[in-house]
Order: structure tokens, then sequence, then C-alpha cells
């Protein structure tokens, strides 16, 4: 299809000058900030706002964009448009880079440029991708960093604490993509937060942090075990808390879905013919669930959820509901019952306690791994109409059911250990779970746990009372 748009009218990015004037430029987007409001210094009281984005036209050249304004400029002009899409943009402002200053915070850029939009004189007008030269779209799966030049997970697990904050390339494949997380700091900031689980040919597991919208929203598009991400300029930290190394997602990044590079293929070629069955079940439980929580809203009773199992038998795929029943077994305070063991920090399989090694990363010996606790809870779940007996409740989901750390929980007394007990012991929760099929275990019926937490007695009523007309 012939292209609407034909570069040759637009100023291309390496021919920009300060003395330009009317401008019109056509780019893809390949990166883009959330939208952040500052005080105002000349007007007390009031903020301003801004955010910024990256575009290119060409394998060669990309420039930051900027803009500044009020909220009722900023925020529509933000949300019209996203990464992966064309924009043409008229009448920007050039101006020259201050190279060390702003690209310690924004992506590094080949250009001596950068594009300022003004709220009065600037337009950008989104593209329909059939009007777009393909060349434009296909620069979309172009790392913005020479294709070899990045690290594999292996050698940031080697390096260790040399790479403690330092910004780096990554390549890697997504195992999984965790639910965002929204939250409300001290200062009444809102906040928001997503866990990416990368894994490549050396490792089979690694986290990365999204803090910023943008960057959740683009890894909500990847396809668990399907997608491979070129990520130019994460930064590395050494987590204290899992003891392992891990990367967050910062201004500076951009993420290239599924590049067109011979590295690249390659991993997407090893992902595809490596497909994980058992043990990526059993990792996925700890790792975190990929499913959205506000996606789940079958509600059962136990019955119910026994009789739809026995519907599904002979399907492999997992199901989703949600219960609204009592803990009615939770021994966290008998010291014969094994709450609290050893994973492995990079995949989240259970230790061997007997070798103390990892029987999935560590088939040699000499390539330990470090361990960190967790919680690896077997609790019954009850309500009027029966029991689903042992179900899985782990990692992080325990720690925000009991409201306390592994660590936390360690230095409990048993008495203490037997009043936590008892804050949830038939005490109606709302708990939402995961089922699948399996010989292995209790009643052919793998039950794991994605959040349990103390029901409304209103809502769990109303509920209930829809159950019992159904």
């Amino acid at each position: 299809m012939a292209s609407s748009f034909a570069l040759k009218n637009f100023t291309a990015l390496s021919d920009l000058h300060p003395n330009m004037s009317n401008l019109k430029i056509i780019g893809i987007v390949i990166g883009k900030t959330d939208v952040k409001g500052f005080p105002d210094r000349k007007n007390i009281g009031l903020e301003r706002y801004t955010f910024s984005f990256t575009i290119r036209d060409s394998p060669d050249h990309f420039v930051n964009v900027s803009s500044w304004g009020s909220e009722d400029y900023i925020r529509p002009l933000s949300e019209s448009f996203k990464v992966g899409e064309c924009v043409i943009i008229e009448n920007p402002l050039i101006q020259r880079k201050e190279t060390e200053k702003e690209e310690k915070f924004s992506p590094a850029t080949p250009s001596n440029w950068k594009l300022l939009l003004s709220e009065n004189h600037s337009m950008v007008k989104v593209c329909s991708p059939y009007e777009v030269d393909t060349k434009l779209l296909s620069l979309i799966h172009l790392p913005v960093k020479e294709s070899r030049d990045y690290y594999s997970l292996a050698d940031i697990i080697a390096n260790g604490h040399s790479l403690d904050g330092r910004i780096i390339n990554m390549l890697a494949a997504v195992r999984l993509v965790g639910e965002p997380k929204y939250f409300t700091t001290s200062d009444r900031r809102k906040g928001q937060r997503c866990e990416v689980k990368l894994f490549d040919e050396t490792e089979p597991s690694f986290t990365m942090t999204c803090w910023d919208n943008e960057s959740i929203l683009l890894a909500q598009s990847w396809m668990p075990r399907e997608t491979v991400i070129f990520a130019s300029d994460v930064r590395i930290n050494f987590n204290k808390f899992q003891n392992c190394m891990a990367a967050t997602v910062i201004s500076k990044t951009i993420i290239t879905t599924n590049p067109d590079t011979p590295e690249a293929n390659i991993l997407l070629n090893y992902i595809r013919e490596n497909k994980e069955t058992d043990v990526a079940d059993e990792t996925d439980s700890y790792l975190r669930e990929s499913i959205n929580l506000n996606s789940v809203v079958d509600i059962y009773t136990v019955e119910q959820l026994k009789v739809k199992a026995l519907r599904n038998e002979g399907k492999a795929d997992p199901f989703y509901g949600i219960l609204y029943a009592y803990i009615s077994t939770l021994n966290i305070d008998d010291e014969t019952t094994k709450v609290v063991r050893n994973r492995c920090s990079s995949c989240g399989y259970i230790v061997n306690e007997a070798s103390n090694t990892c029987t999935i990363c560590n088939k040699d010996s000499s390539r330990l791994k470090s361990f960190l606790l967790s919680f690896d809870v077997l609790v019954d779940l009850t309500d009027h109409t029966g029991t689903l007996h042992s179900c899985s409740l782990t990692g992080s989901i325990a720690e925000e059911t009991l409201g306390c750390t592994v660590n936390e929980f360690l230095a409990m007394t048993s008495e203490q250990k037997t009043k936590l007990k008892w804050q949830f012991l038939l005490e109606r929760s709302k708990i939402y779970v995961k089922l699948i099929l399996s010989h292995r275990a209790r009643g052919g019926l793998k039950v794991s746990i994605l959040s349990c937490k103390l029901a409304d007695p209103t809502e769990a009523s109303r509920n209930l009372a829809c159950q019992e007309h159904t």
C-alpha cells in the first residue's frame, strides 16, 4: 500500500539546526516518560507539568522531545499517543542539548539537539499505521544500542556487586509479567510498580522492576515465553531483601520489544524450542502469578469448584475463581511442620535440603547460587459446602496474607505465632485461587492462593446469598 506520508515532505532529524522554523517532523515513538508536576516558581501555589518522549526517523537518528505547560495541556497530549505509534510534530523549538546534564536522566541520543513543544505554537498528530512508510514502522524493532552490546543474565549475576548501581543493556526473554501494584507514599503521592521475570539461555529467572505507568503499560503487552526484549540503559542493583541482582527501568531506559537482530532471533528460537512444563508450574506460583486479579470475577463455593474440576478433567489449563471461605487449617505454630523453606533466588525452585543445592539450576555443583527463605504453607479452605485441602500459600502472597516477612516470622515466639494464626482461623476471607488438575496433588486438584484478605461482611453475605440461588 502506498504511503500517504512521504518522508521527503518532512525535515529529517539528521538535518536539524536551531535556525529552522515552521518545522514538520515525522517519527516513531520509541520511549516515553510519565507526566510529572512541579511547583511553578513564577506563580506560587500553582504547578507546571511536563513529560518527554523519544522519536526516531532512521536507524541512526533519534532525539528527545520535551513538553512543559498546564495540566490541561500536558495530560491530554501525553494520553494521545503511546510507544510504537508514529507522530507528526509541527513547529517544535530546536535547542542544543546539554549532554552531560540531560543524559543523566534522559535517553542518550546521537543528536546534538533536542526538541521542545510549546503549548501555543506546537502540534502533535498521531498517524495511522496504514498511512506511514513501513521503513519507519520497522524502526520500533531496532535497539538504540549496538545489538551485541549487552550483558547476559549469567554475566550480571557473575559480576554481582561490581555491577551494583551501574547502568547497562540487557537482552532477555519474558517469563512472567506481574500484576501492577498501586500504593500511596507517606507524603500522599500515588505510586505503582510491576515486576517482570526474565530468562535467557544462561539463567531461568531474573527480576526487572518497572516503577512508571509508561513502562508498566508496555510490559503488560508482552506475551510470557513468546517475547524477547532489548533493554537499553537499565539500572542494576543488588536486592538485599531477595539476596540477588535485579534490574530497574529508569527514565533513561528504552526497551525494544522483539528486536530484529541476530542475537534476539537466536534467543527467540531457544525459548520456542524449550517450552517448560512441570517446573514452570512449580516456580510460577512462587515467582508471582501473571494473572491480573481484576480479571478474576467468577465466584464459587468449594463444592462448585470441585464440580468444575471434574468437568475440566483431561484439560491441562488452569482455571481461576473467588471463594468466600474460612482458613480452617493453618499450622504455622507447629514446630514439626515446615513453614519456611529455602528457595533458589534465581528460579524460585525449592532447594534440596539434603544436598543444599537447587536441582533445577545447579546440575553443575560448582555453579552454586544464593538461596532465600520463603514461606511455603499448606492451608485448608472451608465454607458451608465443603473443604479444599492442602492449598498452597507461598512467597510474597503468604507475606501479604500474614502481614509479616519471613525474617519477622522467624523472630516470633510460639505464643506470637499462635496469636497470628488465630487472626485468620475461622474468619471469613475473600480468597482468589488458581486450580490445576494434577494426579500428584491431594484429591487430584492443585490449589494455589493468589490473594487472601479478610472479607467485607456485607460483600460476603451478598455474594453468598447469590450462590444459594445458583
